[in-house]
């Protein structure tokens, strides 16, 4: 059986979850999980810490399809292109769910540039 952390190439892994303002500051930080752990359960012990993650009423956090939409959390829509690598070229979004979907990667990897320089 593997060790919950470590990846399926033996690299040690964790799950982080990092919560960033419209200003790209770091409001909220929970590290310490096991790279095997669901985000679902992440989120959920940020959540119910009694010095955890807030969400504000009338925000959304954007989070990645590892997530369930909930109040306040607002992932991409599934079945739908997502990255933005898909839509290279002349491939532009065909629908309302992928242009949400462009948009919501495109808000999303600006973040993440932020957690891994």
């Amino acid at each position: 059986m593997q060790d919950r952390f470590r990846g399926r190439k033996s690299i040690p892994i964790q799950n982080v979850l990092a919560a960033v303002d419209s200003d790209l500051r770091f409001i909220y930080v929970l590290a310490g999980w096991e790279g095997s752990a669901h985000d679902s359960y992440v989120l959920q012990d940020a959540l119910s810490r009694p010095n955890g993650l807030k969400i504000p009423e009338g925000k959304i956090f954007l989070a990645d399809a590892g997530y369930a939409a909930r109040p306040g959390i607002l992932p991409p829509y599934r079945g739908v292109r997502y990255h933005l690598k898909e839509y290279r070229g002349a491939r532009e979004p065909e629908n309302p769910r992928e242009l949400f979907n462009h948009r919501h990667s495109s808000l999303r990897t600006t973040v993440e540039e932020h957690l891994v320089p």
